[in-house]
């Protein structure tokens, strides 16, 4: 097998990479979306704070992929680097291309649908509300399910439990369809602290909850990104019969999506970006009601998972693009808002010999020549 020298571990012989048959259609057990990332142009001016430049192809090759796989994908979210060098008119065109990919090839797709096109600020619950009624225009016609993003701007301008009740019962009310809503935890964003309107989390899930009860019949799930599995349950037993919690959970998926005799999350997870194949197999694997080979599948990916989502998490998007780039998705590793920047040297060799380990790097020669041509430039060793 190809040998690499790597800094800090010396001699690095790569794994077998796991064989596994392909996946075309959906798990019949479980919802499952991954939440994919974009492909930057690399010849486009990607420097922090200019408009995003996309290479629209390699970026919609990959939904076609995840899609061939049986999973779902959910796009234009924070993996898409939503508020992190993805800019509202370049999401805009990803939300349109993406559903007219997702209508040829017979995808599911669920799309955000936020209020990032407002400047930073305050502004007038009214006004936030026509910027998430902009974008929800937008995502129906794309034919996707609408995923109502956590908004900064609500964060910044909420007084309280009742501004977020007002401005979201309005949203969920005008929606063609039954919505998704997302709660991210702070560590993905620090801007949305507090969100449901208290710090308390507690007080914030008695919120939500209120919120979900009210409208349930017009509410599909809720995505939740909180990195805390015990709260995750205890909403997940909470809701309304029909209502389905989305594990956005990156360190405990899983366990809560395998499930225990009270119920099950589904999955909506930036970590099935990564490990698509692996979490398809184990998806197909829960359907056969083959849990031990459902709990080996997924069992070397949570190493990966914990460091690809290691403080600061809302950088994990660097190694999720390090990863395609790495298994062949792309020809380059550079980001949208130069967010490849965003994690170290030792962060990426680890996340190297963690995906390599976790069997999810297709070709390990390919892999293995891209770190080395990294290394060279980014840390020579002499």
């Amino acid at each position: 097998m190809t040998e690499i020298d790597l800094p800090g571990h010396g001699r690095h012989r790569m794994s077998e990479p796991l064989r596994l048959p392909p996946a075309a259609t959906p798990p019949a057990s479980r919802v499952a979306y991954a939440a994919a990332h974009v492909v930057a142009d690399p010849l486009g001016h990607n420097a922090p704070g200019a408009p995003a430049a996309v290479d629209w192809d390699t970026t919609l090759a990959f939904r076609r992929h995840l899609w061939s796989l049986g999973l779902g994908v959910a796009d234009a979210m924070d993996t898409a680097q939503r508020g992190m060098g993805l800019d509202w008119p370049a999401t805009r065109e990803l939300i349109r291309r993406s559903g007219a990919e997702a209508r040829a090839a017979g995808g599911l797709l669920a799309c955000g649908a936020g209020t990032d096109q407002l400047d930073p600020g305050t502004h007038t619950l009214a006004t936030i509300t026509a910027a998430y009624q902009e974008q929800l225009t937008v995502v129906e016609e794309a034919g996707a399910r609408p995923i109502l993003m956590a908004s900064r701007a609500l964060a910044r301008t909420a007084r309280g439990a009742d501004d977020y009740l007002r401005v979201y019962g309005d949203l969920i009310g005008s929606s063609a369809r039954p919505v998704i809503l997302h709660w991210l935890g702070e560590m993905f964003d620090p801007a949305l602290a507090g969100y449901w309107g208290s710090g308390d989390l507690d007080t914030a899930t008695a919120t939500v909850l209120a919120l979900i009860r009210e409208h349930a019949d017009r509410i599909d799930g809720i995505k939740v990104s909180l990195l805390d599995a015990e709260r995750e349950v205890a909403l997940r037993r909470a809701l309304p019969a029909g209502v389905r919690l989305y594990t956005g959970d990156d360190f405990h998926y899983p366990e809560l999506v395998r499930g225990d005799g009270l119920g099950h999350s589904d999955a909506l997870l930036g970590v099935f970006d990564p490990i698509a194949p692996v979490a398809a197999a184990a998806l197909r694997a829960l359907d056969e009601g083959d849990l031990d080979r459902y709990d080996a599948l997924f069992a070397p990916t949570l190493p990966l998972a914990r460091h690809l989502f290691a403080a600061p998490t809302f950088h994990y998007k660097t190694g999720v693009v390090f990863l395609a780039w790495l298994a062949g998705h792309q020809e380059h590793f550079t980001m949208v808002g130069g967010a490849q920047s965003g994690r170290s040297v030792p962060h990426l060799v680890e996340l190297f010999r963690l995906a390599d380990a976790a069997g999810v790097l297709p070709d390990p020669d390919r892999a293995a020549d891209r770190m080395r041509r990294l290394l060279a430039v980014a840390a020579p060793l002499g």
